[in-house]
């Protein structure tokens, strides 16, 4: 028997942890996705003040982009790092609460910045500390939920609530304030509900307990990242992470302006459309762990990796009417609702919830390295070269080679596993 094929046996009869009442799975769902929803919120504003900052500060679009891939190395850094740590305290709670206070702060000194380089060294700090922020709060909620909502649960945290207020909230709130108070207010106001959610998780959440170790597989190995590379999922799930996230950004980047410059929608009919795929994130973040709940995580991976396509290629060869391409975009977009299932739950169920959140971290980081720096770097020196199409063939073949890849999973959803035996 392969090690793959031992470590999704397991999972099937890993020693369950005490029932929780779903009373209090509610409630750490509900937590801990507005939690991740404000530190997504804190990362995102960047985006949405640097008109107000880009004059002030004298910005060129090179510390533009500095500003952005710069968080996302450091949050790779940390997602590794500090969720490893965790993994090797045995201990979930107070890095959560370190992470929360410490990127409220980090908001407070950007609008504290006077300049790039401070600027600069406060999101960099932001990163490293929002970087473990997702996989530990993923760890608590796959230790909380039963197998039969725990993907349903993962996807509500990662994508229902970071969606909402990082991608909808975030802009309105955020630009209202800066235009009535300065950009700087912005920044200090973001601080207060990661200080207020840190204070509930505190009094509210429980330690997770610890899992009983699978046969086979000592603990101290789960900590090293030569054998989490060496258990066949944790590598696919990493190579899925760089193909996935790559296109997810290079489309988020991209869109807006192909829209108005090769497909010369006037602004207000490209805000609009990109707003639309904005409601995609938070309907398939909750549609696709669901399902994957019932039929098993990789045929779930396979289809919506590949249906991610769907919205880069709509956008370079439809030209037909304008709501059938809104459906078109949408319907592809909703395959982003993949995510929870290869940065957490695939990772987690793996290694029987050992090590889990070092495990999502190296997903997470491996994500953010190519899909938030390498990636969208690439395909914007190739668009200078070739043109405004390549960046979506680009997405495309990255999306496909996602749902390729997602192939080659071991099943790790303990009913499939269950049945198979």
């Amino acid at each position: 028997m392969t090690t793959d094929t031992a470590m999704a046996t397991d999972v099937g009869r890993a020693t369950k942890p005490a029932p929780l009442s779903v009373g209090y799975e509610f409630w750490v769902v509900l937590l801990l996705g507005l939690a991740y929803g404000f530190a997504f919120y804190d990362r995102q504003m960047m985006s949405f003040l640097a008109p107000f900052v880009i004059p002030e500060f004298h910005l060129n679009n090179t510390q533009v982009g500095a500003l952005g891939s710069a968080l996302s190395l450091t949050w790779a850094i940390g997602a590794y790092v500090f969720g490893r740590w965790s993994d090797k305290k045995g201990v979930r709670k107070p890095f959560l609460l370190g992470a929360m206070v410490v990127f409220s702060a980090c908001s407070v000194l950007s609008g504290l910045a006077t300049g790039f380089w401070p600027l600069l060294a406060s999101r960099m700090l932001m990163g490293l500390v929002e970087g473990p922020f997702l996989p530990i709060c993923l760890a608590i909620v796959a230790a909380t939920a039963p197998a039969s909502r725990r993907g349903l649960n993962s996807g509500m945290v990662q994508n229902l609530f970071g969606s909402v207020l990082g991608m909808t909230v975030a802009p309105l709130v955020s630009i209202r304030i800066a235009t009535a108070l300065g950009w700087r207010v912005s920044f200090f106001t973001a601080a207060l509900p990661g200080l207020v959610l840190a204070l509930l998780v505190w009094l509210t959440i429980r330690e997770p307990a610890k899992p009983a170790a699978s046969s086979g597989a000592r603990q101290e190995e789960t900590l090293g990242l030569l054998y989490m590379l060496r258990q066949r999922n944790i590598a696919l799930c990493c190579v899925i992470g760089c193909l996935a996230v790559g296109a997810l950004l290079i489309v988020t980047i991209f869109l807006p302006v192909y829209l108005t410059q090769v497909r010369h929608y006037d602004p207000n009919t490209m805000s609009n459309t990109v707003a639309w795929l904005g409601f995609t994130a938070p309907i398939g973040g909750v549609l696709v762990p669901g399902l994957s709940d019932r039929f098993g995580r990789r045929p779930l991976m396979v289809v919506f990796t590949a249906l991610m396509a769907l919205t880069p290629l709509t956008a370079l060869l439809f030209h037909g009417s304008g709501l059938l391409m809104l459906v078109l975009l949408f319907t592809g977009w909703l395959g982003v609702g993949s995510l929870p299932l290869f940065m957490a739950v695939v990772p987690s169920e793996t290694l029987n919830f050992r090590s889990t959140a070092a495990a999502m971290g190296l997903v997470v980081g491996a994500g953010e390295v190519f899909g938030g720096v390498i990636a969208p770097l690439a395909a914007g020196r190739i668009a200078d070269s070739f043109g405004l199409n390549w960046p979506f063939i680009i997405a495309a073949v990255m999306a496909l080679a996602a749902a390729l890849v997602s192939m080659a999973l071991v099943e790790t959803n303990p009913a499939i596993v269950a049945k198979a035996r």
